[in-house]
């Protein structure tokens, strides 16, 4: 029996701006991914349901460094829920628990509802999601048939708007902050009707700070690695496009040496600009720097990134 070659992994550092399919997991995308690219380290920042499509950024190399900043970032979702029907999952992948009649709604009720769900807010997450409690994942529990009760906790949800109705399918724009589940804002929501739903698509449209990312598809991503290297890493973006939202500060060549030993310094401004990218004089990228209480340089993350 002939083997297939095993993959050459390399190092490689950047950003992948996934166009996740639906059907796949996080994980599933990712090293579809990393294979292509042949990268010998990688990580995603915050998983989509395998219902869910759109942005997920992908990190590799050095960049990985920055997935837990990505994780707790303003994220955008198109959002589509059913009324009426109750999952188990509370999406359209689950069983229907119940069925209820959805009562005479105008654009008012609607909104007073959707209102509740705006800015800060308590919320329960689904069952069946990543989370962990006592060491295992609660999927993993419901898949037992275990009931276990979930602490709610606090999200931010910043927009969340009715954008059309379809008889009893809302489609809803949704803004919201890290740990926020949209399964749930549709379950909540059902319930302040009195009807109960369930979400049957979402889409992440962005994720700070790609507001308006160009994303490449799983077949785009095989089409560039049949052609070539170049047209293959045209889609890695530079590390530094994860700090994009943040100001730069330019170092000398003794405070880029400094920085680079891991050793608190004193930065002129930084107190002021607060959490920033700090770049070498040869405009490497070296360090996330934020201020301490003394206003002197604390290094959130180091970089160590081969020359250009």
């Amino acid at each position: 029996m002939n083997r297939l070659p095993r993959i050459q992994f390399r190092d490689l550092h950047g950003i992948v701006l996934l166009d996740k399919p639906p059907g796949l997991s996080s994980n599933q995308a990712l090293q579809a991914v990393r294979q292509l690219l042949r990268a010998s380290k990688g990580g995603h920042t915050g998983a989509l349901d395998p219902l869910a499509t759109g942005l997920l950024p992908l990190c590799f190399g050095e960049a990985t460094k920055l997935a837990g900043s990505l994780l707790g970032a303003r994220k955008a979702y198109l959002a589509e829920c059913r009324l009426g029907i109750s999952t188990d999952t509370a999406d359209s992948e689950g069983v229907v628990v119940q069925q209820r009649p959805v009562p005479k709604l105008d654009d008012a009720a609607i909104e007073a509802a959707l209102a509740k769900l705006r800015g800060r807010i308590l919320q329960v997450p689904p069952m069946y999601s990543a989370l962990k409690q006592g060491g295992e994942r609660l999927y993993a529990k419901a898949r037992r048939g275990e009931t276990v009760a979930v602490p709610p906790r606090e999200v931010e949800v910043y927009r969340l708007e009715l954008l059309a109705r379809d008889g009893d399918t809302l489609q809803l724009l949704v803004e919201c902050g890290s740990g926020t589940y949209v399964r749930s804002l549709a379950v909540d929501l059902g319930e302040d009707l009195g009807c109960g739903a369930h979400l049957t698509a979402l889409r992440r449209i962005w994720v700070e700070p790609f507001r308006e990312p160009q994303m490449v598809t799983l077949e785009q991503l095989q089409q560039a690695a049949e052609q070539g290297d170049e047209a293959l890493l045209a889609w890695l973006l530079p590390v530094s496009a994860g700090l994009s939202d943040l100001p730069v500060l330019r170092l000398d060549e003794t405070q880029s040496m400094a920085i680079s030993r891991g050793q608190q310094i004193d930065l002129p401004g930084l107190r002021e600009a607060g959490r920033c990218a700090a770049y070498a004089s040869d405009g490497a990228l070296l360090a996330l720097l934020e201020p301490d209480a003394e206003g002197r340089a604390r290094i959130l993350r180091g970089f160590n990134l081969p020359p250009d």
